[in-house]
């Protein structure tokens, strides 16, 4: 396992990617302006083999401790941008105060990239960089200063510096609204509600914390290298759904994000069988679509939604194929089914039910995919649904 350096760790969702990358034998850089959430963190993380967990104190709007953080930290393997801020103070945009537009353009914005730069000497070849943006990054969030501009501004630096720094493998996160102590205090004081929280999210719940750890623990890890460059919306399908109902909270419990994977592969797909576990989180991987015929992918991805229709809460992942420069009459057979992805998901999600798709290109190596796959229908993966997501040229076999 290797060693990941990991901002806003002190609290919410860095303190739960914290615990689960230490769970997983990773050696930790705990990166925060809170020290004694970080002395507090560190002490109670198991021990790593690799070496001491390290906390490191530091304001991520101040670019001169980005710098002077570069020759204070051990080689890395993974870099997890987490830290990030949002505007609470509910005014106009243009009433915004210089400095708090500054500060939040700063943290969410400037930081990672800052970062990126000061820690290039200490980033292994094929390190994982991981920016955590937000779905107010997909949708405009008024009344909040910087903030969705910020995000969305993260999304799409994140996809130049792929570009930029092949050495590197990058991947974008959008959490959507996730249950922190914060959400909990805002819940307590009346000044949420809860109902009208979920109205627009089609899982019908908020996520955990561990939820979001769960995929943050993955993409920094050597398994995630087929999503480099993506974006991948951990929010229970609320950045796919456009519909005027409301979402009732949902009366399904969320399994254990540690569950084991009770997997049904249906057509033939390398390197993946059936598992047949107790009490396992039921996932279906359906690899039929890939011989259809083109122009019938929507018409494929359909049937196979089809079989599995009178599923519990479970999870089907349809592998698509990515079909570059195909006749340009069967572009909107390939966008539709897209749609039909995002669609069933919104539909299923009241029942926990999920799909999600993957595009895989002509050559790619099942062996590469596989941890991904497992990943997605998995129970870490519960709070993904309506994804489709794509296959890093890097992977096809040569």
């Amino acid at each position: 396992m290797g060693t990941v350096l990991l901002t806003g760790a002190a609290s919410g969702i860095g303190r739960a990617t914290a615990r689960r990358l230490a769970s997983q034998g990773h050696r930790c850089v705990l990166v925060d302006r809170d020290s004694q959430g970080l002395a507090a963190l560190r002490v109670a993380l198991p021990p790593c083999k690799a070496g001491d967990h390290l906390e490191r104190v530091i304001d991520l709007t101040n670019a001169q401790q980005i710098d002077a953080l570069a020759g204070d930290v051990p080689t890395l393997d993974a870099l997890i941008n987490n830290a990030g801020m949002t505007d609470s103070s509910n005014e106009a945009t243009v009433d915004q105060t210089p400095r708090n537009w500054q500060l939040l353009l700063d943290l969410n914005l400037h930081a990672p990239a800052r970062l990126l730069r000061a820690l290039a000497r200490s980033l292994t070849a094929g390190a994982r960089i991981v920016n955590v943006a937000s779905g107010a990054g997909l949708r405009a969030i008024p009344w909040r200063g910087a903030y969705s501009p910020s995000k969305a501004g993260l999304i799409a630096q994140t996809r130049a510096a792929a570009h930029a720094y092949p050495e590197y493998r990058f991947t974008v996160l959008c959490p959507g609204l996730v249950r922190t102590e914060l959400v909990d205090r805002l819940i307590a004081d009346k000044r949420l509600d809860p109902a009208r929280a979920v109205a627009k999210i089609p899982l019908g719940r908020m996520a955990s914390p561990d939820d979001i750890a769960c995929a943050l623990a993955f993409l920094a890890g050597d398994r995630a290298i087929s999503l480099a460059g993506n974006l991948i919306a951990v929010d229970g399908g609320s950045s796919v759904f456009g519909g005027s109902q409301a979402y009732l909270p949902s009366p399904v419990m969320p399994v254990n994000n540690d569950a084991p994977l009770a997997m049904t592969v249906r057509g033939h797909w390398p390197g993946l069988a059936n598992t047949h576990t107790i009490d396992g989180y039921p996932a279906v991987v359906d690899a039929t679509v890939l011989h259809s015929e083109p122009g019938q992918r929507l018409a494929a991805t359909l049937a196979a939604a089809r079989h599995c229709r009178r599923m519990g809460p479970s999870s089907l992942t349809v592998l698509l194929p990515q079909n570059a420069g195909a006749n340009w009459e069967h572009a909107g057979d390939a966008g539709a089914t897209r749609m039909l992805i995002a669609s069933l998901a919104c539909e299923w999600g009241p029942s926990a039910r999920r799909i999600n798709a993957m595009e895989i290109a002509p050559g790619a190596r099942p062996e590469a995919l596989n941890p991904m796959l497992r990943f997605i229908g998995g129970a870490q993966a519960q709070y993904v649904t309506g994804q489709t997501l794509y296959v890093n040229d890097a992977l096809r076999s040569s």
